[in-house]
């Protein structure tokens, strides 16, 4: 049995651009998060348009599993574009995009920009995505350890994210996983993710029977560790399987 919560909040801003959805169908959950880019204003219609472009894609049925992602992140992004150039908005309307696809204990997910996945097993992250960002590529070069990517004064500059050109496709995609008997996901923005450790994301998840238990248990650390005033928009969708 699979179950799942969501959570999106404005934080400290008056406008919230991220966008959050879920669907179940039979013995499928599909999943995904966007994060519109902060300052250049039409943020929230860009991931709104991921999202409301994935799940119609999805609801539609007629993608076979192992193609569903990949076309939900390249229609998005042509849904994207034609606004931008719809709209005369081409340098404004950009988001991250995370996605995640559950079917018959097989999981596949998709990411661009700084939006994460983390798939914890045995109360341990098992997996995570790569941010496309300054920081990533630093600890990646070994310049800063990966602990330090939370606090870095580049930590929100993205070398990839939807809304931009692509002459090549951007976005990562795994590769199909069975999964074990217990696993978990979380999908969150940066707002998210910034402000809590993974190892405190594990132990928020002991003694949690559903998501929204886990999900309402690491938003108070969030908010604790957050300046209010301050806050991006955090979201989270949180999976147990």
């Amino acid at each position: 049995m699979t179950s799942y919560a969501t959570l999106s909040k404005t934080g400290g801003r008056k406008v919230n651009e991220d966008a959050v959805g879920v669907r179940q169908k039979g013995g499928s959950i599909f999943c995904v998060l966007a994060d519109g880019l902060g300052g250049h204003n039409a943020g929230e219609v860009a991931s709104a348009l991921v999202v409301e472009t994935s799940l119609r894609i999805f609801d539609e049925g007629n993608i076979p599993f192992d193609e569903l992602l990949a076309t939900c992140m390249n229609e998005s992004q042509n849904a994207i574009i034609e606004e931008q150039h719809r709209t005369n908005r081409i340098d404004e309307m950009k988001t991250t995009a995370v996605m995640l696809i559950i079917e018959n204990n097989k999981a596949q997910w998709a990411h661009v920009g700084d939006s994460r996945l983390y798939r914890f097993e045995n109360n341990a992250v098992a997996e995570r995505t790569l941010d496309h960002s300054v920081p990533q590529m630093l600890v990646l070069q070994g310049e800063i350890k990966e602990e330090d990517i939370r606090h870095h004064e580049d930590r929100n500059r993205l070398i990839r994210a939807m809304g931009m050109e692509w002459d090549t496709q951007k976005f990562i995609l795994s590769k199909p996983l069975d999964l074990p008997a217990s696993s978990s996901f979380l999908l969150s923005s940066d707002g998210f993710w910034e402000l809590i450790e993974d190892e405190e994301m594990i132990d928020c998840a002991a003694n949690c029977k559903n998501p929204e238990k886990w999900l309402t248990k690491m938003e108070k650390i969030i908010l604790k560790n957050g300046d209010k005033s301050k806050m991006d928009n955090y979201s989270a969708i949180g999976v147990f399987v």
